[in-house]
């Protein structure tokens, strides 16, 4: 199963400015993410473990001939290692790692559908109450009485960051 993205960005009924985003559920919680950032989705697959990485690589897989690196955004944001179910999916998306293109799969528990969320839905990320770091979060999003966390791939997934992180791994 793989699934490409059509991302657009517009505007509402009335007028205000809106994005999409997919979302996507780790625990009991939603997050989002710009949809232009994904490229696809795909179902949980065979993962090759790569000794002495971080906790937060599950290893890496290939696609179409690529070899992408799989993170647990659960143990990323500081949780329990993510257990792979029937819905467990990975999300592609695009990084910049010192001005080249990675591809990065995002091991998530379920993905659940791409929304619009107009802009003055969004309130910006909250000082406490979130069990992530509060600078991966771009905002919180209002849908449908429901909260949904926007993350922020640039710096929730910062590659670079993540690189000094397995370097450090490595001398522990």
């Amino acid at each position: 199963m793989s699934t490409e993205i059509d991302a657009r960005a517009g505007y509402g009924a009335a007028g205000v400015a809106s994005m999409q985003y997919l979302t996507f559920v780790l625990g009991d919680e939603v997050f989002a993410m710009d949809i232009r950032t994904v490229r696809e989705i795909i179902q949980h697959g065979a993962v090759a473990v790569v000794p002495m990485m971080p906790k937060f690589v599950r290893g890496v897989i290939n696609l179409r001939g690529a070899v992408v690196p799989v993170i647990d955004m659960q143990v990323r944001f500081a949780r329990e290692r993510m257990n792979v179910g029937k819905k467990t999916c990975i999300i592609i998306f695009d990084s910049i790692l010192e001005g080249e293109k990675v591809e990065l799969g995002l091991m998530v528990d379920s993905v659940r559908e791409v929304i619009e969320i107009p802009s003055d839905s969004i309130e910006s990320a909250p000082q406490f109450g979130s069990s992530i770091q509060r600078e991966f979060i771009s905002g919180i999003g209002k849908v449908g009485g429901e909260f949904v966390v926007i993350i922020e791939p640039s710096r929730a997934l910062n590659v670079e960051e993540m690189a000094l992180i397995a370097e450090r791994s490595h001398l522990d």
